[in-house]
């Protein structure tokens, strides 16, 4: 599952281990079932400017135009530039005037309103008189003084990337300003914010590439082939994991669209008619709904007064000792019989009901998310420091310990998935079932697989910083480590996979088997199994 900053990544360890071979069995129920990923490269500056001359070189060399309007070209067709070729082949003429390009069939001179260079002029912005020039005017005859020229540009510049696309500030003209012309008049931090908006547009244009959503990064991601197959999850050098199609955290096995409706869910948003049901009552007289806040029966609505019980929603003046006492009314039960208030009842559970299953996943998708965070912070502090005092400790180089990173690593992508597999479980496993169980049982199994790994971190190498070890005790535990590492990842991108495809395997005689061992009763032995092939 851990995915390095560049490609996604599938892992083709050993077939032959048994500590593998057991989560691969139980997750497809005859044999693993990995599919290859599809794969995005992470690109820096540099790189994202190479691909952007690239394109434009490729652009120039077919239509012979400039470069300036090759790059304005790209930009209108999102930098795809076999569609650039086929729309300008098409309708050379069309696409000119849709991009502000000068048109093929007329020379500048020929344009309209065009005046002679040193002629005097008149400002269409200022109406002072100026001398024309071939800088006054985007070769369309438009004349404005250099003042008001530098004043559009200036402001183009502060309204963000569109004054890549600026056009002529007479009115109905749609020639574009082309790029020398607003270098001319911008200066200072105005043209390098122009030059900046520039190679990004490769990026911000481009539907096959978005930038990194880390906290200044400024990589960008490119993802290879149809973009229709779901999520991909890419996992930056910078340390940020998103997901590539919603920029979303990062959150396979689950799609965008679940994804979606989980987080506005978690807004509470979406939750409140289930509380309110759940926790008011509606007044017997004008039907607002009443929260009860204090321990007495005795409620007055504070929108019409009306005085009612909150156990029978009767008169308050009604009730005495006949009714058994203002605390302790048993008209509930007769008027729920013969009110049809039971129906009302149905109603309240089944909404407590619903809110104590959102809460149930919710409340675990939380823990998960802190330990995620918790792992990920732990990864960062070893990575800075500790990791250098470990290697001195055990007269090890620190290149020798990368398996310590990989094992957290590993943990905090684990954590994530986990934590997302509540969100799956929430939107697709309603219903009881082979398939249900199945899901919990997985769920579990991994669940308890991680702690074994976060416990060799948490616990175990810790020693190695508080207790002197010998060197035969730290290669010793180098290879459990790296063993647990190892059968975590193949386990958890076996589940990832098949969770994805929805569980193909459900059915099978093997999961059968396991799904009636998925019992309180017969949880244990599988547990004990496991850990005694992984220890």
């Amino acid at each position: 599952m851990s995915q390095g900053a560049g490609t996604q990544d599938t892992d083709d360890s050993d077939p032959d281990e048994g500590d593998a071979d057991y989560g691969n069995a139980i997750l497809s129920g005859v044999e693993a079932h990995v599919v290859k990923r599809e794969e995005y490269r992470c690109l820096d500056a540099e790189q994202v400017l190479e691909r952007q001359r690239e394109a434009v070189r490729g652009v120039t060399q077919v239509l012979q135009v400039t470069q300036d309007d090759a790059t304005q070209l790209l930009r209108a067709f999102k930098w795809n530039v076999n569609r650039v070729n086929d729309e300008w082949f098409g309708d050379e003429e069309g696409i000119r005037e849709k991009v502000g390009l000068e048109s093929s069939s007329s020379a500048p001179d020929e344009a309209s309103g065009m005046v002679d260079d040193g002629a005097e002029v008149t400002c269409s912005v200022c109406y002072d008189e100026f001398p024309a020039s071939k800088h006054t005017h985007v070769g369309c005859g438009h004349n404005f003084c250099a003042t008001c020229w530098s004043g559009y540009l200036e402001n183009a510049v502060s309204d963000g990337p569109s004054v890549l696309d600026l056009r002529c500030p007479q009115e109905g003209c749609k020639r574009r300003v082309p790029e020398p012309m607003a270098k001319r008049y911008l200066k200072g931090e105005s043209a390098e914010r122009l030059d900046v908006f520039k190679w990004r547009s490769w990026v911000d244009d481009n539907p096959r590439v978005k930038w990194c959503t880390g906290a200044g990064c400024e990589v960008a991601v490119l993802c290879h082939g149809d973009r229709g197959e779901g999520p991909v999850d890419v996992h930056c050098g910078c340390g940020a994991s998103f997901c590539w199609s919603c920029q979303e955290d990062a959150h396979r096995p689950v799609d965008c669209e679940t994804v979606k409706k989980w987080l506005v869910k978690n807004s509470a948003e979406s939750e409140n008619m289930n509380w309110i049901l759940a926790n008011t009552k509606p007044c017997p007289a004008c039907k607002r709904p009443i929260e009860k806040n204090l321990g007495c029966m005795h409620m007055v609505c504070s929108q019409c007064k009306f005085e009612f019980c909150w156990m029978c929603c009767g008169k308050w003046s009604e009730h005495g000792e006949r009714t058994g006492g203002y605390y302790a009314c048993n008209k509930y039960s007769q008027s729920r019989e013969k009110e049809g208030a039971s129906e009302e009842e149905k109603r309240r559970a089944a909404a407590k009901q619903s809110l104590e299953r959102y809460t149930h996943y919710y409340e675990r998708w939380a823990a998960h998310g802190a330990s995620q965070t918790k792992a990920a912070k732990d990864l960062a502090e070893m990575r800075e420091a500790k990791i250098l005092r470990l290697g001195d400790l055990q007269n090890t180089p620190v290149s020798q310990l990368k398996f310590v990173l990989e094992a957290m690593e590993q943990i905090a992508e684990c954590r994530r998935v986990l934590k997302w597999t509540y969100g799956y479980g929430y939107y697709w496993m309603e219903e009881d079932g082979l398939r249900k169980k199945f899901f919990e049982f997985i769920q579990g199994d991994a669940e308890s697989t991680l702690e074994l790994l976060t416990e060799a971190v948490e616990k175990d190498l810790e020693e190695f910083f508080t207790e002197e070890k010998s060197l035969a005790d730290f290669a010793d535990f180098r290879g459990r480590l790296t063993g647990l590492t190892t059968t975590v990842k193949k386990y958890f991108t076996t589940m990832v996979t098949e969770l994805e495809e929805g569980l193909p395997g459900v059915g099978s005689e093997v999961v059968r088997a396991v799904s009636l061992e998925a019992t309180p009763a017969a949880e244990e032995p599988p547990k004990l199994r496991r850990s005694a092939r992984l220890a």
